[in-house]
């Protein structure tokens, strides 16, 4: 091994856990600012829910999470009901993550680990939530672009967030011959329930 890999396998050695955690640091703030909005009593449900959401959209790969779940579907929609179809996935996740995080809000939590990998150019960070009955693992995969990290998964319980979504809306999607415009219809009615629920 010459000089110059030498160099460069020492840099890699020490670069992978700085950029795991910076990760984890950004990671460590968002997730506090949901919490300190489900503690601040001042609000209503409603402004609490709209904190949320804004901190889901501007931090998860909605987008991207979006298209994967559907599959096939995607390609075949016409563009004004995939520009409908990312919004309301949107909601969707904003909704279903707020739902998760509610139940543990009252909690302690600690980043415990955190690891780079290099091959997918992705941050597994460990997050131990403690309660009465144990500690519940959650795992947030979290990926850096532009300059910007977003979470990319959600793994509870060793239960991917995105391969549960994927599997649940392949089954929506055969229920309405595979279309995207009535995926849009179902969710649509789901968001209205969902949201309901979470601000009475």
């Amino acid at each position: 091994m010459n000089f110059l890999y030498k160099v460069f396998f020492i840099f890699l050695l020490n670069a992978t856990p700085l950029l795991a955690d910076e990760a984890s640091d950004w990671l460590k703030k968002e997730i506090d600012t949901i919490l300190d909005a489900y503690k601040d009593t001042s609000i209503s449900k409603a402004d609490q829910f709209n904190l949320i959401e804004d901190s889901i959209n501007n931090n998860f790969a909605g987008a991207g999470i979006s298209k994967f779940v559907v599959g096939k579907s995607w390609s075949s929609a016409p563009k004004e009901t995939k520009k409908e179809y990312v919004q309301l996935f949107k909601r969707h996740l904003a909704l279903n993550i707020t739902s998760i995080m509610q139940g543990y809000s009252d909690q302690e939590y600690e980043l415990i680990n955190s690891k780079y990998d290099e091959k997918n150019k992705v941050s597994m960070i460990d997050m131990e939530i403690h309660n009465d009955t144990g500690n519940l693992l959650v795992t947030w995969r979290v990926k850096k672009s532009k300059d910007r990290y977003f979470v990319i998964d959600l793994i509870v319980a060793n239960i991917s967030l995105v391969v549960t979504k994927r599997s649940e809306f392949n089954s929506m999607l055969k229920k309405v011959d595979g279309k995207l415009s009535g995926l849009n219809d179902v969710l649509r009615t789901q968001n209205e329930s969902s949201y309901s629920i979470l601000t009475n």
